[in-house]
This record gives structure tokens, sequence and C-alpha cells, in this order.
């Protein structure tokens, strides 16, 4: 049984945590199945975005310890780090979004805690309800988020914000959450709103736009020099792809752009 569901259509790929019944609570196999996911969609090259989202009422409620905590021998394999990714199963199932070359949009409703954050924070963008509940949970249980949360919020909010979230475990509305930049637009249909953008980035080069996730997520903080080096890199091979031409034709002569696979 997969506790997660993944359908394509025209290129944009639906992603849905399927554990309803228990609000997306995050066991091991599921998030082996969201890693699998993940991994499966970045290399798809006809791939143009991503759209995550939780199936029933919430999107994620976190981790399900009366369920992890029965195999703990399951749970130190989970936690040995792969050598040449850098990340443990806990840390790659929400960061494999960040590897995915294209626009991940996460559309939130109902509750968003401790794992369940680290993925939505993993995105891209991320769209909520404004009643939807978000907490850096783990302070609640005396932990720390283990799950790429930590990077994910030094890259979103202040370090005192950071702390404070981490530190207290307090719970926040989905406006309460974008006014302090973990969520990047409130509606009250956040999928609609989520497939909304991704029809949008469609009308982009998958190039210019696979370039550009690279570009800011691998020099975010960076030193302005590397950052100019990786934008002459980016560029001078996008200055010569087949989907720059396409959207340099389509934009002389107003029309509709029809882009080819994604080269890199």
């Amino acid at each position: 049984m997969s506790y997660v569901s993944c359908t394509t259509v025209d290129g944009i790929a639906h992603v849905q945590l399927a554990r309803p019944d228990k609000m997306n609570a995050l066991t091991l196999d599921l998030l082996a199945d969201l890693h699998r996911t993940t991994r499966k969609l970045s290399k798809d090259k006809t791939l143009r975005a991503v759209v995550v989202s939780g199936q029933g009422a919430s999107f994620c409620a976190g981790l399900d310890f009366a369920k992890v905590l029965k195999t703990p021998a399951g749970v130190f394999k989970a936690f040995v780090p792969n050598p040449l990714r850098g990340t443990n199963l806990f840390q790659e199932a929400p960061w494999g979004f960040r590897r995915i070359p294209v626009p991940v949009i996460a559309a939130v409703h109902g509750n968003c805690l401790g794992g369940g954050l680290q993925i939505a924070l993993a995105a891209d963008f991320r769209f909520a309800t404004p009643d939807s509940t978000w907490s850096v949970l783990e302070g609640k249980w005396g932990l720390i988020p283990d799950m790429s949360g930590v990077q994910a919020l030094k890259e979103l909010v202040g370090i005192d914000t950071a702390k404070k979230l981490t530190m207290t475990a307090e719970m926040l509305s989905g406006k309460e959450a974008r006014d302090i930049g973990l969520v990047t637009e409130i509606d009250a249909d956040p999928l609609a709103a989520a497939f909304a953008l991704a029809e949008q980035l469609k009308g982009r080069s998958p190039d210019q736009l696979a370039a550009a996730k690279r570009l800011f997520n691998d020099t975010w903080s960076s030193s302005p020099r590397r950052t100019f080096a990786r934008e002459r890199v980016e560029q001078l091979f996008l200055l010569f792809a087949r989907n720059t031409a396409a959207a340099r034709n389509a934009a002389f002569k107003k029309s509709t752009p029809s882009y080819g696979p994604r080269q890199r």
C-alpha cells in the first residue's frame, strides 16, 4: 500500500500525502514513498511543475510517533545519512522536492505541523488557507526540527524568528504564517491557486525555470562573487538552449511558445 499518490497531467504532477484517516501523519513507509516519488519526478524532463497537497482534512499533522517508535531498528536505519546526498530518509523526504528541477508548489489546508511543515517549506511556493495551522511542533515533544526544516527556516525568516518558532512550538494561523514569511499567499482554495500558478509557469521556458531554481537554491547564502559566477554559467547555457529560442521567437511573434523537454 502506498501512502503517496502521484498523477501527472499535461506536465503538471500532483503529489498527495495519502493517509487521510490519520491526517497524513508521517510514518517510515510514507517517508519512503515520498522519497521514491521525488526521485522519479526529478528524472522526468517533460515535467513542468509539481503541486503537493494532503488528502482529507489536513495537509500533514507531523510524525506519527506511536507508529514510528514501534520499529526502533527502522528508525535507526532511516536516521543514517546517504554519504552522497548528505541526507537521511527523514531529511530527504522533504528535501527531495528541492532536488526536482521544476517549480514545486505546496497547497496547505488544516494542520501543517512538525514534519508536515518541513515538507511544505521544502516547496518553492506555499499557498494556504487563512485558518490553516502551522507549527514547528517538535519543541512540544522536547525535540528539534530534523527533516531539513532548520535549513528552510534559515532561508525564509530571521534567526530570532526561527529560534522562537523552534523553541516555543507556538501555533500560527495561515495568515500569521504568511505575515512572517512562511507562506507565499493566502487563498480560500489553495489547491486551485497552486494549479493556477503551475499553469502560469508552463508558459515559461522549462530550462529557464530550472536554471532559476538552481541559481537561487544553490547561491542564496553564497558570496556575491560565487553568485555572479553561477549567473554567468547558467545564462551561457540558456543563451543557446532550444527552449530559449522558442521563448524568444514566440515573444517576437506575440504567439504561444511550444517548448520541448527540459535539457537539464
